[in-house]
């Protein structure tokens, strides 16, 4: 089923599938990733008052000044966690909604997109995780995953039907209209 970007295709029941493009799926990131930081930020609030630094953390720094002893030895701590809250909170977040009846994260959902297979019907969880682990888990890889990333997203705009690297290794497209597709 090779069909040029933007294109129109078919399910074997008639239905048409559009293909979202580029700028609407950064948009939906965009709302998404504004979504995945309001707890994100409550949770990281909550980590630095448990470790008895959130004075020195958030009040406490100015420009041009050492970093306090009780950040210098509690911060790489705090960082590496927090950045597995991030990565377990997206893995949940994506995960879960786009293996949900609305098969949609809420940045896709108030866009008119979803997530299908290839044929368009809905994903299963372990699908929507491996669709997460081929885009948003390999970003967090020091160094290379801002490049992988960047040709990931590239590749949206240049694929046949605006595909993701992280689409083509889950067998997932994102949709236009999903109320008219299969539940």
């Amino acid at each position: 089923m090779n069909s040029p970007p933007n294109s129109v295709a078919e399910t074997p029941a008639g239905i048409p599938l559009i293909h979202a493009g580029f700028w609407i799926r950064l948009f939906a990131g965009l709302i998404d990733l504004v979504v995945m930081l309001i707890p994100f930020s409550v949770i990281v609030t909550f980590l630095a008052v448990g470790m008895n630094i959130w004075n020195s953390f958030f009040f406490g720094l100015r420009p041009g000044q050492p970093l306090p002893d009780d950040l210098a030895q509690k911060g790489p701590l705090l960082v590496s966690i927090g950045m597995a809250v991030f990565i377990l909170l997206g893995w949940f977040y994506f995960a879960f909604l786009e293996s949900s009846s609305w098969r949609a994260t809420v940045g896709k959902h108030h866009l008119g997109l979803c997530v299908g297979d290839e044929r368009g019907n809905r994903i299963g969880f372990w699908q929507a995780t491996r669709r997460f682990a081929g885009g948003r888990l390999l970003f967090h890889l020091p160094v290379i995953g801002v490049y992988y990333f960047l040709v990931d997203c590239l590749c949206i705009a240049v694929l046949k039907r605006n595909r993701a690297i992280h689409d083509i290794l889950s067998g997932c497209l994102v949709l236009q209209d999903s109320e008219f597709l299969p539940k």
